[in-house]
Formats: structure tokens, sequence, C-alpha cells
């Protein structure tokens, strides 16, 4: 058995279908911005029809168009892997999508104070006419929190944390990814953003894998 994380498509998909016919993966993952089309379903039709279970974390660019939000979030909503942790073969697997935004949180050295610690928090400053479907803007749907990071201690120990922004081992990496990777104990974590292929090892312990742009990589179980 195996599961494959797919490095950002950015609209290319051929290269995880045919990863998913030569290696028939229990699962996939998607680090973010899918930059979609048409719906989810219907572009991987192939592996929903063949059982593969489909999750995937938030990118940055996939809440820049009202259009194609209701292409990932509303076709496939419990694929959704942001805040929460799934269970393949004994495998834990836990998500945060979305960056970093000064908006409302940079913690690239780690210890920044937030601007605002809830969504709640920012939903009650922001007026209603720059409101999204009457509730945060769209851009702040993929907008990392720090209740973020307390909703992981609430679901480790992991053994992979799925993420769109890259820990330390990056150059444009977060100490705040780091942190999370601790939070929820993960092991691995696993993330895109900057589409750039590397392993490398936080100072814990924890394995590092960067994927390059429409990148496959199979977790063999």
């Amino acid at each position: 058995m195996s599961i494959i994380f797919y490095g950002d498509p950015h609209g290319e998909w051929r290269p995880l279908l045919d990863a998913c016919a030569r290696y028939r993966p229990q699962a996939v993952v998607i680090v973010g911005d899918c930059e979609l089309e048409d719906p989810l379903r219907r572009v991987l039709a192939p592996l929903f029809d063949a059982g593969v279970e489909v999750f995937y974390i938030p990118g940055n660019h996939d809440t820049d168009h009202p259009e194609r939000f209701p292409l990932l979030f509303d076709d496939h909503p419990e694929g959704n892997l942001h805040g929460r942790a799934i269970e393949l073969d004994r495998v834990r697997i836990a998500g945060l999508g979305g960056v970093f935004r000064g908006k409302v949180w940079h913690p690239r050295l780690g210890d920044e104070a937030p601007v605002w610690r809830t969504r709640a928090d920012l939903l009650e400053h922001t007026p209603k006419q720059a409101r999204w479907r009457a509730g945060l803007p769209l851009r702040h749907r993929s907008t990392i929190f720090p209740e973020d990071l307390e909703a992981l201690r609430g679901v480790g120990p992991v053994d992979v944390l799925v993420t769109h922004e890259a820990p330390t081992t990056h150059r444009s990496g977060f100490a705040g990814i780091d942190q999370a990777a601790a939070a929820c104990g993960a092991r691995l974590v696993v993330h895109g953003h900057h589409h750039y292929a590397y392993e490398a090892e936080l100072s814990g312990g924890c394995r590092v894998r960067g994927l390059a742009m429409a990148e496959p990589w199979v977790l063999e179980l």
C-alpha cells in the first residue's frame, strides 16, 4: 500500500494520474495551489472511480478567484485536511493549509505576536462590505491563524504533517511551521509552495520533504 503526496499542481494533473496508474495508491494528498478550471471530482474522476481517497490542503492561490473556490472546497469538502487528522493503514496524517500573512500573523522567527488570533476576531473587525459569503474575506480563507496550531495540538501525535508553507529547512520557511510540527508531534513534514524538491531534517529530528511543482512523491506503507 502507498500514499502519493502531490506538489502544487497549478492546473497540471497528468503526473499525478500517471503515478496513480503505476502505484495504485490507497490515497492521494495534494499540498495546495490546485488552480482548478473544473470541479476536482471531474478532474480526478479516474481516482474517485477507482476508490482512491483524495485529500488536499488549501494553498494561497486556491483563494485567489471566487469562481475557482467552489471547484475545490464545495466540490469535495470532506477531502480538506486543514486542521484535522486522518488515519490511513495506521499512518496518521494531519494538515495545515494556507500561508502566513502579515495582516494576521507572520511568525518567521516564531515569537512574533499575531494581529488576530482567531478567525472570529478578524471577522468581528471586518466591515460587511469586505466580507465574502457573509464571512471572512476570500483571501483570508487560506490564511494561517494561531488557532490553527492550537487545533493541531488536539490531533497529535501524527506521523505526517502536510503543509503549504515551508518550515525553516527552506530559506523562505517559517519557524511557525516548525512549531506546528512540534505541536502535533509530527515525524515528517511534507510541504509545497516553493516548487523545490529536497529532503532535510529539523533540529528535533523531524524529517522534511519539499515537493516540486506537480511532483508525485510516494510514501510506501
